[in-house]
Parts: C-alpha cells; structure tokens; sequence
C-alpha cells in the first residue's frame, strides 16, 4: 500500500497530505511553495489544496500596498501545484524522478479578490489522462464562494 499522507491509511483515498510531504512530492519552495496541505486525496480523480492566505505573503508586500490582493497568477500556481500533488499521489512510486510540467491554462476566470486572514480551498479534478498528457479542471473557494476556476494541461517529464 502506498503510504503518500505519511500515515496509515487506505490507499484509495488519503485524507491529508502535509506539508512536510508535499516538500517530497514537488519541488516548489518557498516563496513558491503555494500549498499548506491537500486533503480528501482520491488518487486518479481529485484532491483539495488548502492554502492559509497570511499577510506575510511576499507577493502583499507590492500587491496592493494599501488593499492587499493575492494575484490571480498565484492562485493559478496554487491549482496548478495541487494537480501536481494529485499527480503524484496517483502514480506513487513512479513518480520518482518525474515532474509535472504545466503545458496550458485555459478558461481562468477570476471572481473575487483573495486577502490576508482568507483559507483558499482549492478542488482540482482530473478530467482526462493520456498517457504523460493530464488535464484538470479546478475551482478555488473561500468560505464556500467561488473566487477563481481554470482549466489545465500537464505533462508528466523525466526529472
């Protein structure tokens, strides 16, 4: 049984990925890394990033200096580390030495602003696969409120 949450579970659905595993599954750091944890993994069907919005952020520091604003383009990069998380959890140890390459972002649609003291929910599914070709669809929420959704295109690359 594959063990990606770090702890003893069943392997079609894993309830939490943490931090400290994500930092093993992809290669984002910070001030890059735009995931805190993934919950309510299914392994080849969706999974649900958690990002805790902190003033803190570097990217408040320019964005805006007297309304900060969490940039859409970040947002973006969050769904997209979520599917790579996805990925990962999918093909479990053969992914090792893989990365995920994001090829396209179609149909980014933003609907409110995300700010300090906000919780980013974010739902990625994945729509299809053929072979290193992924595609996702994804939907980021705060307090249940669609905020930014988007269509991607990834592929699965020798490290």
């Amino acid at each position: 049984m594959n063990d990606i949450a770090g702890t003893k579970g069943v392997a079609e659905e894993m309830k939490e990925i943490r931090v400290e595993r994500i930092m093993e599954m992809i290669p984002h750091r910070y001030p890059m890394l735009l995931v805190d944890r993934v919950i309510d993994v299914v392994p080849n069907e969706s999974a649900t990033g958690v990002k805790n919005v902190s003033i803190n952020e570097p990217f408040f520091v320019g964005h805006f200096p007297r309304r900060p604003v969490m940039p859409g383009v970040m947002i973006v990069e969050a769904m997209a580390q979520t599917a790579a998380v996805l990925v990962v959890a999918t093909l479990g140890a053969e992914a090792e030495s893989k990365l995920v390459y994001f090829m396209s972002v179609d149909k980014a649609r933003f609907r409110r602003p995300v700010t300090p003291g906000d919780t980013l929910h974010i739902h990625v599914t994945k729509e299809q696969s053929r072979g290193p070709v992924w595609k996702f669809s994804a939907v980021a929420k705060v307090d249940g409120a669609a905020v930014a959704e988007a269509t991607y295109t990834a592929m699965i690359m020798d490290d």
